[in-house]
């Protein structure tokens, strides 16, 4: 499956030019224009499998997943600084592993 299944290339466009910019990355923001917010349960769990990019599809999100979480929707994205990573981590690691679970995400694209 591919992201734009289920978000609009166009949407998608629009998110990444938002965030260009080093340290410019704002997840909620992101999600809004991505279009994320107003997906069903469902569909934002099929984008979570999307990102969970690690070869043994761990169930989390890991901070180097994070990272490159911006090249999941284009390859010609930037990826995320440092602090942008860290910052969208502990946004969504709401239980302390280090990592967001499926559930976590969920919540977070909802905040």
């Amino acid at each position: 499956m591919a992201i734009t299944d289920i978000l609009s290339a166009k949407d998608i466009e629009s998110a990444l030019s938002s965030c260009q910019a080093d340290d410019s990355f704002n997840y909620k923001s992101f999600f809004s224009t991505v279009g994320l917010s107003s997906k069903t349960p469902d569909q934002i769990k099929k984008v979570f499998g999307i990102l969970d990019q690690d070869k043994s599809k761990s169930g989390f999100i890991e901070e180097e997943e994070l990272q490159l979480f911006l090249k999941n929707f284009s390859s010609s994205a930037r990826v995320l600084t440092s602090a942008e990573t860290k910052a969208f981590l502990a946004a969504g690691d709401t239980d302390g592993d280090g990592k967001i679970g499926v559930e976590e995400f969920q919540s977070l694209v909802k905040a």
